[in-house]
């Protein structure tokens, strides 16, 4: 299995824009993560910066080139939970992430869908697959992330519905993500979630397609 920049050479259309939408996705993934602790009463990833789109600031070098090199990436920020005025907010800070990767695949799919009934195919090919490749990237971030999985968002949310995940210590929470990237990476568990993020894809384009249809 060859790197995925060899892809650069192969097809770089596909290979910019899936760097610079899934860049870009992530980016607005932890900024909803900051911009929500902060009205929630954690400034702590606003003081540092996060309220921004910077990939720098957001990603970090390392997982900028991994994105580059492999395809895949991530973004951190950070959250003081002592500070918190509601019990259930660091669920809803965690679910912050995941629901504006949710959001970005709706927009790109109505950017898609807007294109191609208004213009069809002779739109533009390039216009439709980057939008097309949008809505599946951050199809493919918001079920990722959600999966009750330690270091994904959706252990925070779910924990909060079932608080005996909290017994999980830090060690054993490691060891199950670690197993998780390397099952994504070796088994079908990958195409499963790619599959998810392009069923989430295809649902919001067919859902606008309908509205679309009605409003002309």
């Amino acid at each position: 299995m060859g790197l995925f920049i060899n892809i650069l050479f192969e097809d770089p259309f596909f290979y910019m824009a899936w760097v610079l939408i899934v860049a870009f996705s992530i980016c607005v993934h932890e900024c909803s993560h900051a911009y929500s602790a902060l009205r929630l009463g954690d400034d702590t990833a606003a003081r540092q910066g996060h309220l921004s789109l910077n990939p720098f600031v957001q990603m970090g070098g390392m997982s900028l080139l991994m994105l580059v090199f492999i395809g895949i990436a991530w973004g951190s920020v950070p959250v003081s939970i002592e500070r918190f005025r509601q019990r259930w907010a660091g669920a809803l800070v965690a679910f912050a992430g995941p629901l504006s990767n949710l959001a970005l695949s709706a927009l790109f799919s109505l950017l898609y869908m807007a294109v191609y009934s208004f213009g069809g195919e002779n739109a533009g090919r390039e216009l439709l697959v980057f939008f097309r490749i949008g809505a599946m990237a951050n199809g493919v971030l918001f079920f990722l992330n959600m999966l009750p999985v330690p270091m994904f968002d959706g252990w925070s949310v779910f924990s909060f519905f079932f608080p005996g995940m909290h017994r999980v210590g830090p060690q054993a929470g490691q060891n199950i993500s670690l197993l998780l990237i390397l099952l994504i990476f070796l088994t079908p568990l990958g195409n499963i979630i790619w599959a998810a993020g392009g069923g989430i894809a295809q649902f919001m384009m067919g859902f606008w397609g309908l509205f679309l249809a009605a409003a002309v």
